[in-house]
């Protein structure tokens, strides 16, 4: 199979409780597997990086194969490795990842004995002297992998999104797009992000990340855009939630708003990787970033409308050109 696209990211055990509906309990997720499938709503031939403890169930990596997803880059590691993620969602804006016990006799519910010691892991202290051992390395990457179309990093420790993004540039990959980590989003990292984003096709924020930046530095979203793109990215998206996205155009100067599409939200875990998995297929398609930042809110309204990182992945054929279209019409230039 021919890798096209290359997605770097953590992979995790899923143990979701939904404000509505049956318990998910040890389903296949992560960020990975969010853009992986945000991607997969326009294209296949995916290959994924990530690493996994041998206790990691093997069956799910067999699994992905048939959404055309290639798994040589997910290394399987000679140790267990804690990759179980809980959530409860109270309701659409109140999601919680302690405590599972008390959630579950909430819900009246037997408590898996699979959670049993679950701890959730930190996602906000700053990471640049440390990396992960789920993180992928350089050497995880196969050979072939360099030669892709286009690449993107999910959100990954500082140290592992140096090292993967210089081993993609220097293999001269013309598209790649990196969603940063929360825990290096401080002012204290300006100067490391800057260094991050030379030479990045796109820089794929949230707009709380951009915020925490530039925290005490600026309150003008357009202004803290205008001067990451100068780190040396061509393109700055910043998430929004249910306020879209807002993109703006390094070369020409050019500012563009566009809105969420309308979906019907059951859950909001993942939107963020989906766009940027769409807008990753998008751009390597056309070329356009406008046109990148539409595909990316369509897989991101798909992801939204279900539970669990492969539901965008079940949608009605024709169902994600329709939205496409759709957005296109009303998009806004400021």
């Amino acid at each position: 199979m021919t890798v096209e696209y290359v997605l770097a990211g953590r992979l995790r055990r899923d143990y979701i409780l939904p404000a509505a509906g049956r318990p998910l309990l040890d389903i296949p997720g992560g960020s990975l597997l969010y853009a992986a499938a945000g991607l997969g709503v326009w294209q296949k031939n995916v290959g994924l990086l990530a690493r996994v403890g041998e206790d990691f169930p093997h069956t799910w990596l067999k699994d992905l194969a048939r959404y055309g997803w290639d798994t040589r880059g997910v290394r399987i590691l000679a140790e267990a490795l804690d990759l179980r993620h809980f959530q409860a969602s109270l309701d659409l804006h109140t999601v919680q990842h302690t405590n599972p016990v008390a959630h579950f006799a909430r819900l009246h519910l037997t408590f898996p004995k699979s959670l049993l010691g679950y701890s959730p892991p930190s996602e906000k202290d700053d990471d640049r002297k440390t990396s992960r051992p789920d993180s992928p390395r350089p050497g995880d990457i196969p050979a072939d992998y360099l030669s892709a179309r286009a690449v993107h990093l999910c959100p990954l420790d500082f140290i592992t999104a140096n090292r993967i993004t210089s081993a993609f540039r220097q293999a001269d990959i013309t598209t790649l797009t990196l969603d940063p980590s929360a825990a290096y989003m401080a002012p204290a990292a300006l100067e490391d992000v800057r260094a991050l984003l030379q030479g990045l096709t796109a820089f794929l924020p949230s707009e709380e990340e951009l915020r925490s930046l530039f925290w005490d530095r600026s309150s003008d979203l357009w202004a803290m855009a205008e001067e990451v793109a100068s780190f040396g990215c061509e393109f700055v998206v910043v998430k929004r939630g249910a306020l879209g996205q807002m993109l703006y155009d390094s070369a020409s100067r050019r500012r563009w708003e566009i809105p969420a599409y309308p979906a019907r939200l059951a859950d909001l875990t993942g939107a963020g990787d989906a766009f940027c998995g769409g807008f990753l297929a998008g751009y390597a398609q056309t070329f356009d970033p406008l046109r990148a930042v539409l595909y990316g809110s369509v897989s991101a309204s798909l992801a939204v409308e279900g539970y669990g990182a492969l539901y965008a992945l079940d949608t009605l054929p024709g169902l994600a050109q329709a939205r496409l279209e759709s957005l296109a019409a009303i998009v806004r230039q400021v």
